[in-house]
């Protein structure tokens, strides 16, 4: 039986080199420059990926990735992973199920033990939470307050502890809501001992994983949770998406807002500041948003499904 190749993000690394190699006749010393790896390393993944068959006559790879629709993403926007699921089944539920399930293989994979894991809330992430292999013992810290949810739907503070479960090291949790009714209240909560302390270890922060939402009905919890007053007002400065409470219009770029004053989690400034971050996308209504946080600079990592991802390369 074949050997499988590693994690998401090793397989996609390997679907490029062959690439270079088979497809576009580059020398091993060339695509050690371009992907900066040494040209043993090089060596090494071409032979890999010989001997697990992900090279045969074409570049392909019969499994839950799509590493040729993969690679083309990762290059188009330059994320540091990207990571397709081959799917056709749009419905909601299932690709919760699969994106969880790759997203947790791809931060088993890229978290190392120097590392500190930020977790905001989303389905998507809680489907990843609940997926999670053992990982390296760090630190994990929770970067938004809580949502109203539907029944059934583990809150930010469950999907903290179930990382922080496999994870093994010391979980950063705090119970208050992700909006208030005003900014003194915004601002005294921010005092408060358990969230000064997790909002204290953002600048720890070096990976984060977070869900994308388009600022419509039904495609944001938060646009759900807010008042109706506060949705006008972000439609009228332009906002076409939220990262995790971070603001963005079409073009990419942060919006400071009432809102944002009255709000407990993570601001752009501080989530452009961690060197990587995760956006967990789904559902083809969501595209426009996935395309502001990639322009956004905020996030260079991408988790997604096929039509999502064809229909994000057509719109650049």
């Amino acid at each position: 039986m074949a050997k499988q190749l590693a994690g998401p993000a090793s397989l996609v690394l390997s679907a490029q080199v062959v690439r270079r190699y088979y497809l576009d006749g580059r020398s091993k010393v060339e695509i050690a420059e371009e992907f900066r790896l040494s040209r043993f390393k090089v060596a090494r993944l071409i032979e890999s990926a010989r001997a697990s068959g992900l090279v045969r006559i074409e570049i392909g790879h019969r499994g839950l990735i799509d590493v040729d629709l993969s690679a083309r993403l990762q290059s188009r926007f330059g994320l540091a992973h990207a990571v397709v699921v081959d799917t056709r089944d749009d419905s909601a539920e299932t690709l919760r199920k699969h994106l969880g399930q790759v997203a947790a293989e791809l931060l088993a994979e890229v978290t190392g033990p120097d590392d500190v894991l930020g977790v905001a809330w989303a389905r998507s992430v809680g489907a990843m939470a609940g997926a999670l292999p053992r990982l390296a013992a760090v630190p994990v810290v929770q970067l938004t307050g809580a949502v109203s949810l539907p029944d059934g739907d583990a809150s930010s503070i469950d999907v903290v502890r179930d990382v922080a479960r496999a994870a093994g090291g010391p979980a950063y949790v705090f119970y208050a809501p992700f909006t208030v009714p005003d900014a003194a209240t915004a601002r005294t909560l921010r005092r408060q001992r358990e969230v000064a302390l997790a909002l204290d270890q953002l600048p720890r922060v070096t990976k984060a994983v977070v869900g994308v939402g388009l600022w419509a009905p039904g495609q944001s919890t938060l646009h759900d949770a807010a008042a109706e007053s506060d949705r006008r007002s972000l439609r009228r400065l332009g906002v076409c998406a939220e990262v995790s409470g971070v603001f963005l219009t079409a073009d990419g770029e942060p919006v400071r807002t009432a809102l944002s004053e009255r709000m407990i989690g993570i601001d752009a400034e501080q989530m452009r500041a961690i060197a990587e971050v995760v956006v967990i996308a789904y559902g083809l209504p969501k595209v426009p948003a996935a395309r502001a946080a990639l322009r956004s600079g905020l996030v260079n990592g991408l988790v997604t499904h096929t039509s999502f991802a064809e229909a994000l390369l057509a719109s650049a």
